[in-house]
């Protein structure tokens, strides 16, 4: 079954720079993300509850956004998916947001995007707001 494209939008009050700290770097993804991550170059090993998945990190832009690519299969490794966390700001009111560009095949989109907001509610919470 082929996977569509979705996006979760999540309102968050904090810097742009310590965003993409949490959104990038091992101390910061372990705070919300996974229960750890390992990083060689490019390849992030995340682990939760002992159980590991492996992504690499396709491309970043300091303080805009990191997008990663799942290295399941080789299958996968051509399907055009991957996992993207942007920060947004509102132009007129400065509030910024995290937008959460996945995939996921169609009955999984909903449980996708709530295991998405439940994510970004523990970053919200790491963060004190």
């Amino acid at each position: 079954m082929e996977k569509e494209r979705f996006q979760v939008e999540y309102p968050i009050n904090s810097s742009k720079g310590v965003l993409f700290n949490c959104m990038s770097t091992p101390s910061g993804l372990s705070e919300w993300f996974c229960d750890d991550v390992n990083i060689k170059k490019d390849v992030h090993t995340f682990i939760w509850d002992g159980s590991e998945e492996v992504a690499k990190l396709v491309t970043k832009k300091k303080d805009e956004y990191v997008k990663f690519k799942w290295m399941e299969s080789e299958e996968d490794d051509n399907d055009g998916t991957y996992f993207e966390l942007r920060i947004r700001v509102d132009e007129m009111t400065g509030e910024r947001a995290i937008i959460v560009t996945d995939f996921a095949e169609e009955d999984d989109i909903e449980d996708a995007r709530e295991l998405w907001v439940a994510q970004l509610d523990r970053l919200r919470r790491v963060l004190g707001g």
